[in-house]
């Protein structure tokens, strides 16, 4: 009887565990970015960045107790595939988004995860609209263009004041948003611009915008939009007007830039967050990225990494990967990561980081500007 009763007792504790299986056999996260493309290398920055953040996780013994596994998916910078890759990630389960990249896809995006109860934080979407939507499952660890655009009009102003300026941008949300910050800024600093101008992006040659800046004599030129384009730009401006003078803005912090511009990126200056390869919290995964993946942790790749930090910091806290516990966990919260001590405020937006500094592209890499 003994033996019979025990083996009641097993076959019920089977049938439990068959109906009611672990809430999750791993825990499955989303990279999504542009993996193709003109915004492919910021894409690769976000990829590298939020893998080595969930290795080292999964080095010290997973999340909760389980392992992270990453699942990549292309956007390609553009709001219908975006749309398209967000529903891949849900059909794939994923409780925790890295992305997207470019502002008009985290807008596409964001509503989808939303309906869905999973959580986006990005590491590159900079544009108001990503937190001002009101979805409270969107994060970012970067600064906004209102931001942005502020200290790069006060930038231009206090700098070039007699000087021809120009302003250009692609038409998307990332570059069109950041060109009417900084015109609105240098409008309320009294100065009015000779030129604004949008061109088509992922073009081989931009002569005929280069020629209306060659015909309103331009001597300084804001330019929003991404780096591949803007590299093709600066180095044909730079053969009609040598002496004229590059302003950008975060998309510029890729060795692509430097690589299409050539000699013509030198001296371009550019607004960004803190350069995370500088500060100490984040000397040991600089050294293990350069090491382990042969990967110079440029522009947004530590930004990805403090994403899944933060998140998972969420998690911990929160003791589950249910969506309204480790949104109240990070909107409650704060947390160390590679940016330093970090929190969020009622939006989602990052605080407690400096949001945008300049920089100088000087030889092979951008520097703080004096």
């Amino acid at each position: 009887m003994k033996t019979a009763a025990l083996l009641e007792t097993i076959l019920v504790a089977a049938t439990v565990l068959i109906a009611n299986p672990p809430a999750w056999a791993e825990i499955r996260v989303g990279i999504a970015g542009p993996l193709s493309g003109s915004a492919l290398p910021v894409g690769e920055q976000q990829e590298v960045g939020a893998n080595a953040a969930i290795d080292d996780i999964n080095d010290r013994g997973g999340l909760l107790g389980e392992t992270i596994t990453a699942i990549s998916v292309d956007d390609a910078c553009n709001p219908e595939q975006a749309e398209a890759a967000a529903r891949q990630l849900v059909s794939e389960k994923v409780v925790f988004v890295v992305g997207h990249v470019c502002s008009a896809a985290s807008i596409a995006a964001g509503p989808i995860y939303d309906e869905a109860r999973i959580i986006m934080m990005s590491p590159a979407s900079t544009n108001p609209k990503v937190t001002d939507s009101g979805h409270p499952n969107v994060f970012r660890v970067i600064g906004r263009d209102d931001q942005q655009g502020f200290v790069a009009g006060n930038f231009i102003a206090d700098r070039y004041p007699d000087k021809n300026i120009a302003i250009i941008h692609d038409g998307q949300a990332y570059g069109l948003g950041l060109a009417e910050f900084t015109r609105r800024q240098l409008h309320a600093r009294g100065i009015k611009e000779v030129m604004f101008e949008s061109f088509q992006p992922d073009q081989p040659d931009y002569q005929g915008l280069v020629d209306k800046l060659v015909a309103a004599k331009a001597e300084v030129v804001y330019a929003g939009g991404y780096q591949g384009d803007l590299g093709i730009i600066v180095r044909q401006a730079k053969q009609a007007l040598p002496n004229l003078q590059f302003v950008g803005a975060d998309a510029l912090t890729s060795s692509e830039f430097r690589f299409i511009a050539g000699d013509a990126a030198e001296g371009t200056f550019l607004t960004f967050g803190p350069d995370l390869r500088l500060r100490p919290e984040a000397a040991s995964v600089v050294e293990s990225i350069r090491e382990g993946d042969a990967y110079e942790p440029q522009g947004k790749t530590l930004y990805a990494y403090a994403a899944v930090e933060a998140w998972a910091q969420a998690v911990e806290r929160a003791g589950s990967v249910d969506e309204a516990a480790v949104i109240e966990a990070l909107r409650t919260g704060s947390f160390d990561t590679v940016l330093g001590h970090i929190g969020f405020d009622e939006k989602g937006d990052v605080t407690g980081v400096s949001p945008f500094i300049w920089y100088r592209w000087t030889g092979d890499d951008y520097v703080p500007a004096e």
